[in-house]
């Protein structure tokens, strides 16, 4: 059985309820208020955490794409502009933070590069995600491992060789390792749900599930298959500008999520085959052979 890891006050595993997170990311689109507006929504439908992204834009852009020209909601840009202006400083993560604890839900953050780590580091994390693109970056693992938190490892876009070389650099005892599919939607035929139970098979950890399909059954599908953690992308209008909102969950959504989940949580038993006593009074009413 795989084992379970504590994020913040909450046990991850199997066993223990699944846990949900709402990735905000950069669905703030660089506004505060939008942001605690995004957790409001994530509290108010029972989701156990909610996720930023932090990444050093200089670091993460490639020189290829940073001169290149977008229309945003701030005009005529360049990629490398628009990647700063949907980065959150340390005063707006700590209001962030403040605004947390006052609403009482649980943060942390994708790191994409190493100094984001120590950028976060200053407000002591409950842990941090690996997000699909770092997966290969050996130096961001080893240093994650050595915060001695908690670390999920999102898996999009790699290949079983290249998820086995990642997972070793991490401490087993402390990671969560996510099956994704990194499309922005996700088509049903790539979600390739039954990676979870691969991965199950394969590592001695909690194994989840961050989707980015349209729709919340495949998620909730996860959830039969094992998977002790669920991801998706919140937004308050899927219409609204951003990479990742055609892909996310608006607020009713997300509700309704929650409840499938928990729903399912209940259904899925011991498989232990019993009659239950709710069963009894049809057992005599309709048997004609009783043994």
């Amino acid at each position: 059985m795989a084992k379970a890891v504590k994020i913040g006050n909450q046990w991850v595993g199997e066993g223990y309820p699944t846990y949900v997170v709402a990735e905000i990311g950069i669905n703030h689109n660089g506004d505060i208020d939008i942001a605690k507006r995004l957790m409001d929504a994530a509290k108010h439908a029972g989701v156990d955490a909610v996720k930023f992204q932090k990444r050093t834009p200089e670091l993460c852009v490639p020189p290829e794409q940073r001169g290149q020209m977008r229309e945003t909601p701030w005009g005529y840009i360049t990629y490398l502009d628009y990647r700063y202006k949907v980065e959150f400083d340390a005063e707006q993560y700590a209001e962030i933070d403040r605004y947390s604890k006052e609403i009482g839900i649980t943060w942390f953050a994708s790191v994409w590069d190493e100094p984001s780590v120590d950028f976060l580091e200053q407000f002591n994390p409950v842990a941090y995600k690996v997000p699909s693109a770092a997966l290969t970056d050996h130096d961001l693992l080893r240093k994650l491992r050595g915060t001695g938190r908690p670390v999920i490892l999102s898996t999009g876009m790699s290949r079983e060789d290249q998820i086995r070389k990642a997972v070793p650099l991490l401490d087993i005892n402390n990671l969560v390792i996510c099956h994704t599919t990194s499309a922005y939607p996700c088509d049903p035929e790539e979600l390739n749900l039954r990676m979870v139970q691969t991965l199950k098979a394969e590592y001695d950890c909690p194994i989840g599930y961050s989707g980015h399909e349209v729709g919340l059954i495949p998620s909730v599908v996860a959830v039969g298959l094992g998977a002790c953690m669920v991801e998706r992308h919140i937004t308050l209008d899927r219409a609204m500008w951003g990479s990742d909102q055609a892909a996310s969950v608006e607020p009713g959504g997300f509700e309704r999520l929650v409840k499938y989940i928990r729903v399912t949580e209940a259904s899925l038993g011991d498989g232990v085959k019993r009659v239950y006593e709710s069963e009894l009074s049809s057992l005599k009413k309709l048997r004609r052979v009783q043994e």
